[in-house]
């Protein structure tokens, strides 16, 4: 097996983090020690969540969509691109007791700054929060060889990924999204479940729309997932927003939360909106 070295890096941080806050411990500790289990519930509902992200969950329904991907505790769990850690301040603290935790962030020799940014914010949650005390972080960028350890070979009882394909597919085309999809199936165990949500492109709009909007078709992703080796469990509409039309003059950006707008007025047509249309898909790499 091996790890990348961010992971090993971030061992010697977090002991020191560790060092700094003395006996200081999270909520999530305290509750285990109490001998109560955290659900999903009380995790959504957990205080240190950012609050910028609790608004968004109107939107983004995380307590229904971690319970369609049959999560559980005790799991071993890869979220892909995390990004400011939106699902990760979740996952952390329901995984903390018994489960295992990999975030699979952006490379850490990116050459897009805004990458890099974003992957700097992240680590420094890592080492000064409390409630990310047992993340492990690790690296993933589609088009890489499939040694790129986002988890250890065949260890992972879920992997998951929150609006991340249509970058893949519009910095690296078919073959981007093709190749993230067959490393999620080496790192996944047999019978594990591959969970996906993105922005959902209509299945009557022209294809080409998928290569700026931020739109791609579920039709689309469904086989391209079957291609690498998954079968398709189930789709559920629990992120559905029959609001969006998907034909933004600047694509999904137009949407709350990124609201790429110039007019003032039309600012506040995209916020009465809401956040994009969302295919919810869940994926199982069948037992051999």
């Amino acid at each position: 097996m091996k790890y990348s070295a961010i992971a090993l890096s971030m061992v010697s941080l977090l002991a020191l983090s560790a060092c700094d806050s003395g006996s200081q411990q999270s909520s999530v500790q305290a509750t285990a020690e109490q001998g109560a289990p955290i659900t999903l519930e009380s995790a959504v509902n957990h205080e240190d969540r950012t609050p910028a992200y609790v608004e968004r969950d109107q939107f983004r329904h995380p307590k229904e969509t971690l319970e369609f991907f049959e999560l559980e505790p005790s799991m071993t769990v890869v979220e892909i691109w995390p990004g400011g850690g939106y699902y990760s301040e979740i996952l952390a603290p329901y995984l903390a007791d018994e489960g295992t935790f990999y975030a699979a962030h952006f490379p850490e020799d990116t050459q897009s700054d805004y990458y890099q940014r974003s992957l700097n914010k992240f680590k420094e949650r890592l080492t000064s929060e409390a409630v990310f005390g047992n993340v492990e972080l690790t690296q993933f960028a589609p088009l890489t060889p499939l040694e790129t350890d986002i988890a250890p070979p065949n260890s992972a009882d879920r992997i998951l990924t929150f609006r991340n394909l249509h970058n893949w597919y519009m910095s690296g085309g078919e073959e981007a999204v093709l190749s993230a999809f067959r490393q999620f199936h080496q790192a996944l165990i047999p019978d594990g479940i591959l969970g996906v949500v993105d922005h959902r492109l209509p299945e009557s709009a022209d294809d080409g729309a998928m290569e700026n909007s931020g739109y791609i078709k579920e039709s689309w992703v469904i086989d391209l997932a079957e291609q690498a080796g998954f079968e398709l469990v189930e789709s559920s509409e629990i992120n559905a927003n029959p609001k969006d039309t998907a034909d933004h003059p600047n694509g999904v950006w137009n949407l709350p939360p990124t609201l790429n707008v110039e007019d003032g007025d039309d600012a506040e047509i995209y916020k009465a909106i809401g956040e994009s249309d969302r295919f919810t898909l869940k994926f199982r790499k069948p037992v051999e």
